[in-house]
């Protein structure tokens, strides 16, 4: 059945005025038609509730998109910018239509209350850690982990090495993850290049490479963001050959050169080489709507769409991950209505729906039968289910675990 005609059939059955929100309306069309298109149920709730505690041997993909509306992506008009994430990754996913971000629609505390389960209202710059334990704190204390099993790699600048860690007492960095920041290394190598008048090298991607290297062997990892085996002015050398692999791809592909795609090949790597049980990226390519680009914007929504599917083709071929692996993919939050005094895509301030309610994606292990999830979620609510994945016991959040995702 192409494509059209579902959308139609979808418009003629849905009725009007069936949801008291216009976007969540066309989102739920969208989704229902392209679910229908692929033979996918539709369901208010799929599958039968959690069960078991298993979580032994499970890990965990959480993949953060920055802001994104539905307008651009789950809608019949912004399906074009994901092909994949609405093509052949639906067909095995749970999802849901109604993910919620109740807190502060400003990125470290958006994060931030993803990976506590708690909404935190701290500085928006991450100039203080998170006020309660994060997951991956919970994981390293509760199970005795070991830091190499916990990575969150992201491109968002907003971000600083706090993430990683609250400042909770009896948790805190020494149960945090590792912390890196591939755009940071990318821009500390332009603007080190440029302050030394070297910008004939910022042409030349054999140059870029050496520009990089430099500034992995100066040794700055703090000024950069990054905290990797609590390591500031010296990397490990596992991570530290992991970062130069994805460099040398980075350069010498001859593909795309944004922070995602780097961000992309030093998850691969890390996944390669340490296959961390727990992985969060952070894609931020989107954020260039702040300066006002529409078509920068919506570029970075299907370099979002195109890594997500390279991440999910890399967990099914890797022998370390397929098969007991979920991948959750979420924005952190969606942006503001056209029409609105904050310039509308510009930003992610408005309190309304089309800021504040986004989607969320599910594949994997947890996953027991594909469909489509119409109830609300909050973003608070993932902690406490990848928790339960992991085999942590119950955590103090106020998220509740997520039903639908059987652990």
């Amino acid at each position: 059945m192409g494509m059209k005609e579902p959308y139609i059939s979808c418009a003629l059955a849905g009725g009007p005025g069936s949801l008291a929100d216009s976007s969540r309306r066309d989102f739920l069309s969208a989704a229902a038609a392209l679910l229908v298109g692929l033979g996918l149920p539709s369901t208010g709730v799929a599958g039968g509730g959690q069960h078991g505690a298993g979580g032994s041997g499970q890990r965990v993909v959480v993949v953060i998109f920055g802001g994104v509306r539905r307008a651009e992506t789950f809608s019949p008009e912004g399906i074009e910018n994901i092909p994949h994430l609405s093509g052949d990754m639906l067909r095995s996913a749970l999802l849901f239509a109604d993910i919620r971000n109740e807190g502060v629609t400003a990125h470290f505390n958006a994060i931030s209350s993803i990976l506590t389960g708690n909404w935190q209202r701290v500085d928006d710059w991450g100039k203080f850690a998170p006020a309660t334990p994060t997951l991956f704190e919970f994981f390293r204390k509760q199970l005795r982990v070991a830091q190499s099993d916990t990575w969150m790699i992201a491109s968002n600048k907003a971000l600083t090495s706090l993430i990683g860690a609250s400042s909770a007492s009896q948790y805190g960095p020494s149960y945090g993850a590792n912390v890196v920041f591939p755009k940071q290394l990318m821009v500390a190598a332009v603007v080190n290049a440029l302050r030394a008048g070297r910008t004939g090298n910022l042409a030349d991607r054999a140059r870029i490479e050496t520009e990089l290297q430099a500034m992995l062997e100066a040794g700055n990892y703090e000024g950069l963001g990054w905290n990797v085996f609590d390591g500031v002015s010296n990397l490990d050398p596992r991570a530290r050959s992991t970062i130069e692999a994805a460099i040398s791809n980075f350069v010498r592909s001859g593909g795309p050169t944004s922070g995602d795609e780097l961000t992309y090949l030093v998850s691969k790597e890390v996944m390669r080489k340490f296959s961390p049980r727990l992985l969060v990226i952070i894609f931020s390519d989107v954020e260039v709507a702040h300066f006002g680009s529409y078509a920068l914007h919506v570029a970075g929504i299907r370099t979002g769409d195109r890594l997500a599917h390279q991440l999910w083709q890399d967990i099914e071929t890797d022998p370390e991950y397929k098969g007991k692996t979920t991948m959750f993919i979420l924005p952190e939050f969606g942006r503001d209505p056209d029409g609105s005094i904050t310039n509308g895509f510009f930003n992610h301030r408005s309190d309304t729906e089309s800021t504040r309610s986004t989607w969320m994606m599910t594949m994997g292990s947890a996953v027991e039968k594909p469909g489509l999830v119409e109830r609300p979620i909050r973003h608070v609510d993932l902690c406490s289910t990848v928790a339960g994945l992991l085999g942590c016991r119950r955590i103090e959040a106020q998220g509740v675990p997520i039903a639908e995702v059987h652990v």
